[in-house]
């Protein structure tokens, strides 16, 4: 299936790039963020597990466990703190 992953804030400092269309079989969040990782460099360094990174599935907070599906939306971004 194909997605468009956006990445934001030190994430997209990291890659390099806002946002890039996905070719993936991953059926979760879960999975595809592991497809990320599995890239290596800056995806494995900013998606690493244990690094906090939040996650939304089409404009929606979402938990990892949430299936994907073709054309879906799906964002990467840090935790955010404000003052």
């Amino acid at each position: 299936m194909k997605i468009t992953v956006k990445y934001f804030a030190s994430i997209r400092e990291a890659i390099g790039q806002g946002s890039e269309p996905v070719e993936t079989s991953a059926a979760s969040l879960l999975a595809l963020r592991d497809e990320l990782i599995a890239r290596g460099d800056a995806y494995a360094a900013s998606l690493a597990r244990g690094r906090a990174v939040r996650v939304a599935l089409n404009q929606v907070m979402a938990d990892e466990s949430a299936a994907l599906v073709d054309g879906a939306e799906v964002a990467f971004f840090p935790p955010v703190t404000g003052g």
